[in-house]
Formats: structure tokens, C-alpha cells, sequence
């Protein structure tokens, strides 16, 4: 079996009798979906299968060692990477450390979050066509935090240098949110 398909396994048992937020769909959808935007931009082997189990340190019982010892050092770093580190902490506050920390982050862990904001945006563009305004009640904070996050995290990726998934994740923002007041 090759790693991107073990690594599909080993995060649907992981994430198996999980659903997207306010959903019948099936947790695993999110991160077979942020690995197929990596896949189809390109990236490493190990960036895909990174995006496919970014969640599982932080949503599921998943250790540093299970990683560590199926998917090795690499993998293990960039999931890390794109884990909030504190989840006892406000919604706000770990949003300000996401944005802090990819500023500065290695391109593989910049590209599986760019990966993993597009997806999520993605599915919140669909919601918006189907339920309209009454999306953003599914979310703790509001249209107005999610606009607030998704924009920091777009200037945040692109800090260090330009990837070319972030023009995807810049065109997503824009369909949700609409032109920057900067524009």
C-alpha cells in the first residue's frame, strides 16, 4: 500500500464517527479533500499525506509517536505545524497564534494550512449558496471573526514568499467575503 493511501486509512479509523460541523458528512471528507488540493498542486508526497492527517493530533486520540512511527519526522513536523497548540484557550487567542506562527512557518507547513483554509472556505462557499446568511450560525464566531481570520491568514501566508495555492485561498476569501476593503 503506498503512504498517501495508508495515510486515507489511518485517518478515517482516526477520525471514524466524526462529522463536519453541523453535518451528517463524514469528518474524513475535510482531510481526503485538503490532501487532493495539495496532490493537485503538486506538492510532496509527504505535504499530502501531512494534509490527510492534519487534524488528527488535534481532533482525535492520534499520538506524536503513531505519526512519527508510520509516517516519519517530516510528516510528524508538518502536522504539528498546522495544530493549535493550546485548545484551552479562546477561540481569538489561538487564532492570533495560527496567524503569528505562519508567518514564519516552513513552506510545507504554510502549503498544508493554505490547503486546509481553502477547503474549509470551499465548504463554507457551498453552505452560503444553499443556506445562505444563516451559515454563519453554525460557527461560534460570526461572518464578521471568520472574515477577520481568513484575511490575516492570507497576508500571514504570504509573508515569507508567494506559493501558488495562496492565489486560490485569495480568490475563495473574496467569493465568501468579497473584495478587501484594501482593494
Amino acid at each position: 500500500m503506498n503512504l498517501i493511501d495508508y495515510a486515507i486509512e489511518f485517518a478515517a479509523t482516526a477520525h471514524r464517527n466524526q462529522f463536519r460541523k453541523e453535518t451528517d458528512i463524514p469528518y474524513i471528507s475535510h482531510p481526503v479533500g485538503v490532501g487532493m488540493i495539495l496532490q493537485k498542486a503538486g506538492c510532496s508526497e509527504e505535504a499530502i499525506v501531512a494534509g490527510i492527517l492534519h487534524d488528527t493530533l488535534e481532533d482525535t486520540e492520534t499520538t506524536e509517536a503513531d505519526i512519527l512511527n508510520n509516517f516519519g519526522e517530516e510528516v510528524l513536523n508538518i502536522v504539528k505545524g498546522c495544530s493549535e497548540p493550546d485548545k484551552g484557550a479562546s477561540w481569538e487567542d489561538r487564532k492570533k497564534h495560527t496567524i503569528e506562527y505562519l508567518k514564519s512557518a516552513p513552506l510545507l507547513i504554510r502549503e498544508v494550512a493554505c490547503a486546509d483554509k481553502l477547503h474549509n472556505l470551499r465548504s463554507i462557499n457551498r453552505d452560503l449558496t444553499n443556506l445562505g446568511e444563516a451559515t454563519w450560525e453554525k460557527f461560534k464566531r460570526g461572518r464578521e471573526k471568520q472574515e477577520w481570520y481568513y484575511r490575516n491568514i492570507i497576508e500571514s501566508l504570504g509573508h515569507e514568499s508567494h506559493f501558488p495555492l495562496l492565489d486560490l485561498l485569495k480568490k475563495e476569501v473574496e467569493d465568501v467575503f468579497g473584495p478587501s476593503s484594501d482593494n
